[in-house]
């Protein structure tokens, strides 16, 4: 979950520092509506996050996932994604589809998503009708549900920077932030209302005896929410084909400056090239000359290529980028084992007894219980995002950036001393400022520097 946020700040990192201030033209400002349907992603992907979150330890538990394997199922999305991102925004950069750069890539990743939860949430039962052999079953259930969840988690991970990337190229300045308040809005929402889906007893309910386990009710939620809620953000605002941009532009004459870089054509979550059909002709005509230097660029963006700007980038965006990587492995340790925690260490049940008895049953309800406490940061999430306008004024954005650690390291550190229900549950709101935290604060510090480097070069 949110393994390749870090990277997502990076990507965004390079679309504004490519983004060059003499660039004379701007997005248009984009309807509220418009703005609060680019945010559906975030409610559904969120939606489906908040689903794993509560139920992939169980599951893994219930397959019999040995011990040793466990950490693996989490050490190799962010892996992938570490190794694959840098390529595969590359490609995304140079996508001539007819419907855009962003949005092909954003649709590939919602469907294996979707491929994904299918194979964790519904990989046992599928497995358990067609192969009879107790040995080989469990085999293929702990395989079926690995991929499942590597699947759903790599992909989950990965489209958060397209999705970004997406926001920042069709946006101008004010609505970028307003943009990343409603993703970060609507993502405490929909991981609320996945919470809360997972918090209802399903077996008691006739919706659960008809599908048999509350895992498929569970898929069967999920995918719808997915899908509408991804129709809704592809078709938000529209995107400038890159085939478009090179044909029929009369040539301009050159800026007095010379722009800020000039270190690739288009570079991933660039805005200075093509901006919702408002197109930079001297820099569209440079693209149709030079299209050898860009499939160049196109080879040279590579793991190499990453590493390299990670370490030349300027000091404050690189101590951004190591908090941000150090934030994410804290929240991401607690809640992808939050469930599992109150099932075993405040209820005392057990996970690997047989699902009829009495330890598992507790365990369950300690799930249950669970899905509350999570439920409870997403609603904190949602609130407190809305309050960092109020705040961000007071403390600025990196005392908002502070207070969102401390917080969440007094409320994790008091919940592993006094493992209580209703202390615990309690505390979980600070999980949601935590939340909302990394979601909103780290972007906008980083549109923040680079409205500080725009006014010192035009002030040289």
């Amino acid at each position: 979950m949110g393994g390749n946020s870090g990277q997502a700040s990076h990507h965004i990192y390079k679309s504004l520092a490519d983004d060059g201030p003499f660039d004379p033209v701007e997005p248009p400002k984009r309807p509220t509506s418009r703005l609060i349907m680019h945010s559906m992603a975030m409610f559904g992907r969120e939606f489906c996050y908040a689903v794993e979150a509560a139920y992939v330890t169980p599951v893994l538990l219930s397959v019999g996932l040995p011990n040793s394997l466990y950490s693996i199922v989490w050490f190799l999305s962010p892996i992938l994604g570490f190794l694959l991102q840098p390529v595969v925004g590359s490609a995304s950069d140079h996508c001539r589809s007819r419907w855009g750069r962003r949005r092909p890539y954003i649709l590939t990743l919602g469907v294996m998503m979707l491929v994904g939860m299918a194979l964790y949430l519904n990989g046992d039962t599928v497995v358990a009708a067609l192969i009879a052999n107790p040995r080989r079953k469990l085999v293929w259930a702990i395989s079926v549900t690995m991929i499942g969840v590597v699947l759903f988690d790599f992909s989950a991970d990965f489209i958060d920077g397209p999705i970004k990337a997406y926001l920042f190229d069709v946006c101008c300045h004010q609505d970028k932030e307003k943009g990343l308040h409603y993703h970060a809005l609507f993502t405490g929402f929909g991981g609320a209302m996945g919470y809360l889906l997972g918090a209802i007893d399903w077996a008691h309910l006739e919706l659960g005896r008809l599908l048999s386990t509350e895992f498929q009710v569970m898929f069967l939620f999920s995918a719808l929410v997915l899908t509408l809620c991804f129709i809704v953000h592809l078709c938000s605002i529209s995107e400038v084909p890159l085939t478009d941009v090179a044909k029929g532009v009369p040539p301009q004459p050159p800026p007095q400056d010379p722009p800020l870089s000039s270190d690739g054509m288009y570079e991933y979550g660039s805005i200075k090239e093509v901006k919702n059909g408002y197109v930079n002709p001297e820099l569209a005509m440079q693209g149709a000359k030079n299209k050898n230097h860009a499939e160049q660029t196109r080879r040279s963006m590579t793991l190499k290529s990453l590493l390299r700007a990670l370490v030349n980038m300027p000091p404050h965006y690189r101590y951004l980028c190591i908090s941000h990587l150090i934030g994410w492995t804290a929240f991401l340790s607690n809640m992808l084992f939050f469930t599992d925690f109150m099932g075993q260490i405040v209820y005392h049940g057990d996970p690997y007894s047989a699902h009829n008895s009495t330890e598992f049953l507790i365990y369950e309800r300690g799930v249950e219980v669970g899905c509350w406490g999570l439920c409870i940061n997403s609603i904190f999430s949602s609130l407190y995002s809305y309050f960092q306008k109020v705040l961000v004024s007071y403390i600025g954005l990196k005392g908002l950036y502070f207070t969102g650690y401390l917080l969440f390291g007094l409320g994790t550190g008091f919940i592993g001393l006094f493992p209580n229900v209703y202390s615990t549950l309690v505390l979980c709101s600070l999980f949601g400022v935590m939340s909302s935290t990394l979601y909103t604060v780290p972007f906008n510090l980083i549109t923040e520097y680079h409205r500080e480097e725009e006014k010192e070069v035009c002030c040289h």
